[in-house]
């Protein structure tokens, strides 16, 4: 599973390197590095949503508060 975090002008603003370092934590803990790749990206488009998250076509809105939920139901529950 591949997971792209923007980390253009608006979302680098908006903590997308919190966010970042919450997946980081979150995959190491759960012990899925060998499953999950976790990059980076410029503008993904959707600057309005805040910290844009990319899985497969899907685009979601996480901060580091949200992160370990958005973990659990759209990374663990789909491994």
């Amino acid at each position: 599973m591949k997971i792209t975090v923007c980390i253009g002008s608006a979302c680098h603003l908006k903590g997308s390197g919190r966010v970042v370092d919450a997946l980081h934590r979150l995959i190491a803990e759960n012990g899925v590095g060998d499953k999950v790749e976790l990059g980076g990206a410029f503008c993904t488009g959707n600057c309005q949503q805040g910290v844009c998250v990319t899985i497969g076509e899907q685009v979601f809105s996480v901060t580091d508060e949200t992160a370990e939920e958005f973990f659990k139901t759209q990374v663990l529950a789909n491994l």
